[in-house]
């Protein structure tokens, strides 16, 4: 991944802004685990970050825990699959970072004709279980 990280149409991250860093992973991968260095880690440091507009990038550090997303991926025995699980991710998490806030809902009451069948619904299970006792 030497190019940018696209992460929609308005945000490209140019790859200088993108830390890696490569370890040995766990999991499969029998001894290949144990020489090849196919863990990968994806930093990302928003708040210095020239890629994303301000306006977005107020909302990300509001949203985000820290400033600097860390992703990781260690899931399959190939580097290059990590590495594009990690950037995928991280696309991911800055997608739903910059997101604008879900609409909010605008409160509404039952309708008289529901308010009036809960109503009788209830009315005939109370006669039910009257009737019920009587005998």
């Amino acid at each position: 991944m030497v190019g940018p990280l696209i992460v929609n149409d308005s945000i490209a991250i140019p790859g200088d802004e993108l830390v890696w860093r490569f370890s040995r992973s766990s999991g499969p991968g029998g001894q290949g685990v144990n020489t090849t260095d196919s863990r990968v880690e994806l930093l990302f440091d928003v708040s210095s970050s020239t890629a994303i507009p301000p306006a977005l990038k107020s909302r990300a550090l509001e949203r985000l825990p820290s400033p600097v997303i860390t992703v990781a991926a260690s899931e399959y025995r190939s580097q290059l699959r990590n590495r594009e699980a990690a950037a995928h991710r991280l696309a991911q998490r800055i997608r739903e970072a910059v997101a604008p806030p879900p609409k909010r809902r605008r409160p509404t009451k039952p309708s008289k004709g529901a308010v009036e069948r809960r109503l009788f619904t209830k009315k005939h299970r109370s006669d039910l279980k009257r009737l019920r006792r009587e005998f």
